[in-house]
């Protein structure tokens, strides 16, 4: 059927509409905080609905329902570990960033270690969320090359010009705040959308159920905790298998806190709140959201397995599929309402990888190392000053990202979980390092680094070359930087700190 020219205007009327929304904004920058941190005058219920859309992208729209469509929802296990993390970074990491006024993430390390590691955590940082965002935002072209027709590379260049105007121009504010109308429009776009796929399947609800249910495609919990193909005297941890309770739990818990704990993306967030209390409000509740939101994704993939009832393979990767349906099964209107909501969650997150990047850019690298300056600030140089620094990183990263993006073309499978991958593989590393400052004094900088790079080492290893579930990878990961960098603290005493 294809989109028409109703379609097309509702989605040009979104992609100008949230463009100029969020310029609204550009007169409250007056200083890198208003910039970086909204000036800390930011209601948790927004804060919470960007967190979720921080944390929602194209590839989670779009790869969540190819998940389900392939398998069942048993996905739901890792978002229950979502809501463990959060809990924890509540108790153990907030505290400590609401100690003093922090930017970033890193600025914490350096109060607890010292500026080499605040260093090369931020680094890593900054490698791993690129390379993750690059992804992400190659899943817009995905969409938009299906539903509009342009080429790929025109796709991406489209999404992250518009996305970098407002963010450019009006800094954590206009993100935040377009967040929280993006987060709307594609949640209510996807309720029409999962509506509109149960009044298209033969025989409704009812065929639904029939269909899905033959093959249990509505399992969520999957109790598997030892590999059931081993022998009977000798059996062995399932970690091969991502989607168990046990992995989900667990590796879900480690995965949230880390990503929510430990990455600028999200701390950033946190920090713009008005206290600690909002801080914590915002972060609990966006997890029963997310929950909520990730159901909603998994049945809309469960629902277009009934109504094709073929093998994703037919339609090139799972990742299609959704789509797909969109552009050649949905009615007018209904089509570029969710094209829009799509791109609405692309946005959203682009918006928050170029502020977060930018302000780890600046903070922890340049206004200490730059043009010659020392470790702390530079004293010469004016807010205005800074403020125009801070727009020309994020403008630099969009450069970035848009590079990444078209390198990831063709390159990349289900696109949701290569996300994650890369992610993970730094996040053991980072948390490993965050639990060692709050939760011991006896660790050190240099036992700090050495626990760190094992446990890089570790991930590494993990992604390239095992067999072990992604799930698994910050929880193994974060073990062996806490055990390896506790050990190697009692042996190099020399820069212990109280």
């Amino acid at each position: 059927m294809g989109l028409n020219r109703i379609d097309l205007l509702i989605i040009s009327a979104y992609l100008a509409g949230i463009t100029l929304f969020g310029l609204r904004f550009r007169k409250r920058q007056r200083t890198m905080r208003d910039y970086f941190l909204a000036d800390r005058d930011i209601p948790w219920w927004a804060i919470a609905l960007s967190i979720v859309a921080a944390e929602t992208s194209t590839l989670t729209i779009i790869s969540i329902p190819g998940l389900a469509y392939d398998s069942n929802l048993t996905f739901l296990q890792l978002v229950m570990g979502y809501l463990v993390g959060r809990v924890v970074i509540s108790f153990v990491l907030l505290p400590q960033y609401f100690r003093g006024e922090l930017y970033t993430a890193y600025q914490l390390i350096e109060r607890r270690f010292g500026p080499e590691l605040r260093t090369v955590t931020a680094a890593l940082f900054l490698l791993t969320r690129a390379a993750a965002e690059g992804v992400r935002v190659y899943a817009v072209s995905i969409v938009v090359s299906i539903a509009l027709g342009t080429g790929e590379v025109a796709s991406i260049a489209i999404i992250t010009l518009l996305t970098l105007i407002y963010t450019f121009e009006g800094g954590l504010a206009a993100v935040i705040w377009t967040d929280v109308v993006q987060t709307f429009i594609y949640v209510g776009g996807t309720l029409v959308g999962l509506v509109t796929i149960l009044h298209l399947v033969p025989g409704g609800w009812g065929s639904v159920a029939t269909i899905a249910g033959a093959l249990h495609k509505f399992q969520v919990f999957d109790l598997h905790f030892f590999n059931t193909a081993a022998p009977a005297h000798w059996p062995y941890l399932n970690f091969a298998k991502p989607y168990t309770l046990w992995a989900g739990i667990i590796g879900g818990a480690f995965l949230t806190t880390a990503s929510h704990g430990t990455d600028q993306l999200i701390v950033q967030r946190l920090l713009a709140a008005r206290n600690q209390r909002q801080s914590v409000l915002a972060l609990l509740s966006s997890g029963v959201a997310v929950f909520f939101q990730f159901g909603l994704f998994l049945f809309v993939g469960v629902m277009l397995f009934a109504y094709y009832r073929v093998p994703s393979a037919e339609f090139g990767r799972a990742d299609r599929i959704y789509p797909t349906f969109i552009v050649s099964r949905m009615p007018h209107g209904i089509a570029g309402l969710l094209i829009a909501a799509i791109l609405a969650a692309a946005m959203s997150n682009l918006s928050a990888a170029l502020n977060s990047l930018a302000s780890s850019s600046i903070v922890d690298f340049y206004l200490r190392f730059g043009a010659g300056g020392r470790s702390g600030s530079h004293p010469k140089l004016s807010e205005a000053g800074r403020l125009r620094l801070a727009r020309l990183a994020t403008a630099g990263w969009a450069l970035v990202l848009f590079a990444l993006a078209v390198l990831a073309l063709h390159r990349v499978g289900r696109v949701v979980e290569v996300g994650l991958q890369i992610a993970s593989v730094a996040y053991g590393a980072l948390l490993g390092v965050f639990l060692l400052g709050v939760l011991t004094k006896r660790a050190n900088q240099s036992g700090a680094i050495v626990g760190m790079i094992c446990g890089f080492a570790t991930e590494l290893y993990l992604w390239g070359w095992s067999q072990v579930a992604f799930t698994w990878w910050v929880a193994i990961g974060t073990c062996v930087t806490f055990a390896v960098g506790y050990a190697a603290s009692t042996l190099l005493r020399d820069e212990l700190k109280a």
